[in-house]
């Protein structure tokens, strides 16, 4: 048998490549809390402090303990892990937490039901299908009276008592016909099923925020504004109306151009007389919504703009789904990031430190408003609330809320504690610091543009768009520090580490990050190659 050094790279070959060309391709052997090992030359373990945390998938630290033990627990059980299409009373457990939760946090007295999926990318796709499903079926309702109405009309025409306003023909854009009054009505019914086939006939309209992150599948990478991530799939599903979080205007204008073009005729007798009159389409399937960008920069929503988009989704009667795939369990400071701001969502997207660290796990909550039973028979996902996934949510929930959500207030004082260090370094590297900024443990720190620099490496790197990265390897290199740039915005560095983050792994990261923004700001080519 080959060893790993000498066998041939079958595994995303490309990327272990660039991984390698960067300093980032190491191999991590064992992790713990904060801290990943590998190991040397000489086969000792090299202890790197995670600032990475699974892509905010950690908040209870790698390996917890008491993660651990109840997993082993639940295995020695010998609980059947797959046992589809039969009861699942602890998913039930689990959504009824949620739901306690969720109330708390949002003071939502309806409550909300579960669809168990197995990634965040998955889930938002089931939440988005989920209103699809939805919308597809007020389309239906809709289209079917519209259609009675016709029928009534069409009846009356056939009695010899009805006949059609003038200004029906010129609602329907249709011209005045000649003839009896029964052919004037199947014109004018003619022409009110073109236009409402065509307006029936549009793709659902999705919205999502610029620099927004919701996924790469075949549809979520549709909701992602990234256009690297996106352009090569555009043929492939629905596409979103990008729209910026900061300018309320735009969004409102945006909105209210879709809606002016999404409008149904139907058909109206009064006093034997028939006429045309607008209605509401249901032209939106979903506006989804981070709270913090995380791929995007960690960039959070303030008061104002959520408040500005809960607005005009209810007016527009317009689903709003919340992606709290990495900033949901706590990793804000509150379970829910979007309660910080008051934002309240028809659907909930969980995922990431769900699944404790050691399981695949991810849900979406419907408002009972929204919500479609028959989607259920429509919809299912294989490994889906699982025996094992369900029972490690249960246990991470259980040591969030804990002592009275002593965990929530850790990682408020943990992340005060990672803000100030990071705000230290700002402070005294402002020409290489543009801002920092995040919630909890989920902080920013940008640099500024660096494309001018006198060393070629840096230059090149800032030009390539891949500074971050090249910041990543130095880190890692040179004081075992793992973090990583945001996805949309590769020169801002994420720190996403667990709630037992410790005020020396703070103080190794603050030495770290001057080390490297004074290699920036002296323009240091040599150190930076050496």
């Amino acid at each position: 048998m080959e060893s790993a050094a000498t066998e041939p790279q079958l595994t995303e070959p490309y990327l272990t490549t660039v991984l390698s060309s960067s300093g980032l391709g190491v191999e991590y052997v064992r992790a713990e809390g904060n801290t990943v090992f590998h190991l040397d030359a000489d086969g000792d373990e090299i202890p790197v402090t995670d600032y990475c945390g699974g892509y905010a998938s950690l908040i209870l630290g790698h390996n917890n303990a008491e993660i651990t033990a109840h997993a082993k627990s639940v295995l020695d059980s010998g609980i059947p892990v797959y046992a589809q299409f039969s009861r699942h009373p602890e998913a039930n457990r689990l959504a009824a937490k949620l739901n306690e939760i969720v109330a708390r946090e949002t003071g939502a007295t309806e409550p909300y039901f579960a669809h168990f999926a197995s990634t965040g990318a998955e889930a938002i796709e089931t939440g988005v299908k989920h209103a699809e499903f939805d919308r597809v079926l007020k389309v239906g309702a809709l289209m079917g009276e519209i259609e009675a109405h016709i029928e009534q009309a069409r009846e009356a025409a056939r009695e010899g008592t009805l006949t059609v306003a003038e200004s029906a023909y010129r609602k329907a854009a249709a011209e005045t016909p000649s003839g009896s009054p029964q052919d004037a009505f199947e014109h004018l019914a003619g022409a009110v099923a073109r236009h409402n086939g065509e307006v029936a006939g549009r793709p659902p309209v999705l919205v999502a925020l610029e620099g927004s992150f919701h996924g790469k599948l075949m549809g979520s990478v549709q909701l992602t504004h990234n256009s690297g991530f996106r352009s090569a799939f555009g043929g492939l599903g629905a596409r979103a109306l990008f729209v910026p979080h900061d300018q309320p205007d735009v969004l409102t204008k945006t909105v209210d151009g879709v809606r002016a073009q999404a409008r149904v005729l139907d058909v109206v007798v009064t006093d034997g007389v028939a006429d045309v009159v607008e209605r509401d389409f249901p032209a939106f399937c979903a506006f989804l919504v981070e709270p913090i960008q995380g791929e995007g920069g960690i960039r959070a929503l303030d008061r104002d703009a959520a408040a500005h988009i809960q607005r005009v989704s209810a007016d527009a009667d317009c689903p709003l789904l919340i992606d709290e795939i990495q900033t949901g369990l706590g990793r804000t400071g509150a379970f829910l990031a979007s309660s910080h701001v008051g934002l309240r969502g028809d659907y909930y997207v969980l995922s990431k430190s769900l699944g404790g660290g050691i399981a695949k796990s991810s849900v979406v909550l419907v408002h009972q408003s929204r919500y479609r039973g028959e989607f259920e028979l429509v919809h299912s996902s294989t490994f889906a609330k699982d025996g094992f996934s369900t029972a490690i949510a249960l246990k991470v929930i259980e040591l969030l809320e804990a002592d009275g959500g002593a965990a929530y207030r850790q990682v408020v004082e943990r992340g005060e504690a990672l803000r100030a260090a990071l705000d230290r370094v700002r402070a005294d590297f402002p020409e290489v610091v543009k801002d920092t900024r995040g919630k909890g443990l989920l902080q920013g720190l940008e640099f500024h543009d660096q494309s001018a620099s006198a060393s070629p490496t840096i230059s090149g790197a800032a030009q390539g768009g891949i500074l971050g990265y090249v910041a990543a390897g130095y880190l890692l290199g040179a004081h075992r520090i793992r973090v990583l740039p945001t996805a949309s915005a590769p020169n801002t560095l994420r720190f996403a580490p667990s709630l037992h983050l410790t005020d020396e792994e703070v103080a190794g990261l603050e030495t770290a990050l001057r080390d490297w923004c004074g290699l920036l700001r002296d323009e240091d080519e040599s150190r930076l190659t050496g």
